[in-house]
């Protein structure tokens, strides 16, 4: 019996030596991966709102009502779950990247638009959701970041027929600008209802590999759940919010709790929670999937190397934030004046 009782005790033992192994080996391929890892270059000079570091900023006077209302209201969406979307590419583009002709869609919205006569569209790339420049749904969003000519192109139902770009909105960023609090000029949308650009507030797989999220981040609510008929700076315009006047309006800034638990988290999704106390979250559109990241296709490490997903941070409840000082609520008017 006894010598029975060894070898069950030799053969446990071998079994966890093995899969403590494995474990490592599988800790040091990861961290190969991952050695080369680099967080995603900025897109605007030094200086810019979506780098600015807010953890110290005042609260609103009524951060405590407002969080309490939109708990009250059923919280981030219908399961009041924090959700992650990783559909929207950004794409990168070069000096020698392709130009495709451009044309204004049958919705085209102006002045909010940009008007251009030519996009460039890097070859292999694709849209949000698609794996090419076709968007059967009419509701895709274009993505791509020129930084060798300082632009930042942002498309919304946007559509590639093989001939010529189509879209009903285009905002085309000036990437060596740093914007005034209103942007691209008040009452004025972009491709988010917000007004802001979208790419320097979406992070991606390969900062989350680098462990550090250097910039703000996209954040979306249902529109009953967004004030009504106001937007605060930075944002511009207001979508179709509506809620009541002690809903957040657009472009309100949400930060983690200080005090947070991060034990809760996993590795990766603490790097994000670190980011949202450090830079924040603007409120940036109306939908029901609370946070909005970069498609992995176009980065080096992939979200699954990472064991991070759409639900990794399901544990951050409206009650873990505070709302940072929302200066003054501007009514929309729609009567957008753009910025020279």
């Amino acid at each position: 019996m006894v010598h029975r009782k060894s070898l069950v005790y030799l053969s446990i033992l071998g079994i966890a030596v093995f899969v403590a192994g494995v474990a490592v080996r599988n800790h040091t391929v990861k961290a190969a991966r991952l050695d080369h890892a680099t967080a995603v270059a900025p897109y605007f000079p030094p200086g810019a709102i979506w780098t600015k570091d807010i953890s110290h900023e005042p609260l609103d006077p009524q951060s405590s009502a407002i969080i309490g209302w939109l708990d009250q209201a059923g919280g981030w969406n219908a399961r009041n779950k924090m959700q992650v979307d990783t559909s929207l590419r950004v794409l990168e583009a070069n000096s020698s990247t392709p130009q495709v002709p451009f044309r204004k869609g049958s919705e085209w919205t102006s002045p909010d638009s940009d008007e251009v006569s030519t996009v460039p569209l890097p070859e292999g790339g694709g849209m949000e959701g698609v794996s090419n420049y076709h968007c059967p749904s009419g509701d895709c969003h274009l993505i791509v970041a020129d930084r060798s000519h300082g632009k930042l192109y942002e498309a919304y139902a946007a559509d590639y027929d093989g001939m010529k770009l189509s879209s009903h909105f285009l905002a085309v960023w000036d990437l060596n600008r740093i914007y005034p609090p209103s942007g691209r000029g008040d009452q004025c949308t972009s491709a988010d209802a917000a007004g802001f650009p979208i790419a320097p507030l979406l992070f991606n797989a390969d900062e989350l590999a680098a462990g550090s999220i250097n910039h703000a981040i996209r954040f979306i609510l249902p529109n009953p759940r967004m004030r009504a008929g106001f937007f605060v700076h930075p944002a511009t315009h207001a979508g179709a919010p509506r809620g009541p006047a002690l809903a957040p309006p657009m472009g309100a800034l949400f930060r983690l709790k200080a005090n947070y638990d991060m034990s809760q988290l996993s590795p990766a999704a603490q790097v994000v929670a670190r980011a949202m106390q450090k830079y924040g979250m603007y409120l940036s559109d109306g939908g029901n999937i609370t946070l909005s990241a970069q498609d992995d296709r176009d980065t080096k490490v992939k979200y699954a190397d990472l064991g991070f997903d759409s639900h990794s941070l399901f544990p951050l409840q409206v009650k873990d934030f505070e709302v940072v000082q929302l200066g003054e609520p501007i009514r929309l008017t729609y009567n957008c004046v753009r910025n020279k």
